[in-house]
């Protein structure tokens, strides 16, 4: 177990943000008066005692917590073993390329998806039509490889050659949110992240549920710097501030831009919204725990995308809690 943590650990940096890196270090430096030497000797011991990652150390907040509490909090490591079987490799595709995630649950998709080979000139000049278009690589996650553009800036003549250019093969049209999510954030698409297992009955499983909540940006993952708060899965009520994933940053009652209260914020159609979710979870059962996007509209609730290596980030830090007994 050590040798295949310590593999992790040379992944993780590996995989680096080192700018951001840098940044936490100085901020505990600053803060907690907390050498790097320090941190980085606390960082392995801590990344190989609990599965996590470097990152984890400070996000999770690991440099504050009791031995106990660490316990509770589940890691990158930990996430991967638990998603890889739960979610089988073979079983995957369907939610890892976009295109088919979109076929195999066309039921739910409240918008129009062309994969680049499906293009055409009539279908082009339709797609035209609309203000916006949404372009997207297929298998990008996190909000990378996604871009919002005005069709004023395009062409019947050039569309596919632009696709092919910036390296997108799909593209959708532009969804109108709800009003009532507008006014909470109108700068991107909100959407409701609610995170499903399904039992050894058979049964879905809600391990819960948040809003992503886009500040001043065109998506709302939280990796682009964006909020995450806690719903109620009873009531479809924020119940909790809205925490970055940034520790140099404080939490947010309210939004930052628009001033809409996040705390006591009621999303409409919650029951649909779980019913969807549900429906959808048990379509493919071969894949356990999926973390769903969800997109409510004046129509009603749709599904952007489906996750089969949800983020432990949005899962645990808007409740300020490790959650790992949840995972079965």
């Amino acid at each position: 177990m050590k040798l295949k943590r310590l593999l992790y650990f040379f992944y993780y940096l590996k995989k680096m943000n080192w700018d951001l890196l840098r940044k936490f270090q100085n901020y505990l430096k600053s803060k907690y008066n907390i050498s790097v030497v320090k941190q980085w000797y606390d960082i392995l011991i801590n990344s190989l005692k609990y599965n996590i990652s470097i990152l984890e150390y400070y996000q999770f907040g690991f440099f504050k917590m009791s031995h106990q509490e660490k316990l509770s909090w589940a890691g990158t490591g930990t996430m991967y073993e638990f998603q890889l079987k739960a979610n089988p490799p073979k079983e995957r595709e369907i939610l890892d390329d976009k295109r088919l995630f979109n076929q195999k649950y066309s039921k739910f998709i409240p918008n129009k998806i062309f994969p680049l080979d499906k293009l055409n000139p009539t279908v082009i000049k339709d797609l035209l039509q609309n203000k916006k278009l949404v372009f997207k690589d297929a298998t990008g996650k996190c909000g990378s490889g996604v871009l919002i553009k005005n069709t004023s800036e395009l062409s019947e003549d050039t569309f596919i050659q632009f696709m092919e250019k910036e390296g997108f093969d799909m593209v959708e049209t532009f969804i109108k949110q709800h009003e009532k999510i507008n006014s909470l954030s109108p700068s991107a698409v909100n959407t409701i992240r609610i995170f499903t297992n399904i039992n050894e009955k058979g049964e879905v499983e809600i391990l819960g549920c948040r809003m992503r909540i886009s500040v001043d940006c065109e998506v709302d993952n939280m990796a682009a710097g964006n909020l995450a708060a806690p719903i109620d899965t009873n009531t479809g009520i924020i119940n909790g501030s809205g925490v970055y994933s940034d520790i140099t940053k404080t939490e947010e009652s309210v939004h930052p831009i628009t001033g809409t209260p996040i705390i006591g914020f009621e999303i409409p159609c919650w029951k649909e919204i779980l019913d969807m979710v549900k429906e959808a979870s048990l379509m493919y059962p071969q894949n356990k725990s999926i973390g769903w996007d969800v997109v409510l509209t004046e129509n009603g609730p749709g599904l952007i995308e489906g996750n089969h290596d949800w983020c432990k980030l949005v899962w645990q830090l808007p409740v300020n809690k490790g959650l790992k007994e949840l995972l079965n």
